[in-house]
């Protein structure tokens, strides 16, 4: 077993972020969507409030591309943000489009806890984030879908908005940047003081915890 002390800063962060980690990346939901079982209600409720997540996170990955230090990193921010505003929001609109969701609903959902969570952890108030900690949170929820999501990697529910949700999140461009968001933050924990260290621990748990309860608002009727 690796000591804790040889034990990458990334994996030190998803061990440490248990038992909410193993909630997260095996929830019912999981098994729901890549079998086919998850109704379209169920479904749809999920995606709308998925869809008020991505106005925050494409936000936040514009946080990302300001505070990335060089060029070479901000530009692979700003390639996640293009297919957050471009592959991944068609998806959305043709997924709702499918499902019969009213354009009101998904433009003006109503407010969630657990959207105001994400909102907090990844926006803040008028504090300014530094770049560690917009990388903790990004690289949690990142990593916590490409986890699951290759954990049902193949599968071909015949729904397609179920299908492709898996594909977004397998696909060999989102599994290397989340591969390499977990090596900038490898690097980057050395130079952390022990506070910071703690810090960037406490918004990975709160994001893999929020993780759980957006599955679970899934189910919320």
């Amino acid at each position: 077993m690796q000591s804790h002390s040889k034990q990458l800063f990334s994996e030190q962060l998803r061990a440490g972020s248990e038992p909410h980690w193993h909630a997260a990346t095996k929830h019912r939901f999981v098994g729901d969507l890549a079998n086919d079982l998850i109704s379209d209600a169920d479904y749809a409720r999920y995606l709308v409030l998925d869809y008020a997540f991505l106005d925050i996170l494409v936000s936040h990955v514009g946080q990302a591309v300001t505070s990335a230090p060089g060029m070479a990193k901000k530009r692979r921010f700003s390639e996640f943000l293009a297919a957050l505003t471009g592959d991944e929001d068609d998806y959305f609109l043709r997924s709702f489009a499918a499902m019969g969701v009213a354009e009101t609903d998904w433009r003006h959902p109503s407010s969630h806890a657990v959207v105001t969570g994400f909102r907090a952890v990844m926006l803040g108030g008028e504090r300014k984030f530094a770049y560690a900690e917009i990388l903790t949170s990004l690289l949690a929820v990142e990593w916590v879908y490409l986890t699951w999501a290759m954990s049902v990697a193949g599968r071909a529910p015949a729904r397609f908005y179920l299908k492709e949700w898996i594909d977004l999140h397998t696909d060999p461009s989102f599994e290397a940047f989340v591969t390499w968001m977990q090596s900038e933050m490898d690097q980057l924990g050395p130079t952390l003081s022990s506070s910071e260290r703690q810090n960037v621990q406490d918004i990975f748990n709160r994001a893999v915890e929020l993780e759980v309860a957006f599955f679970n608002a899934a189910y919320e009727d």
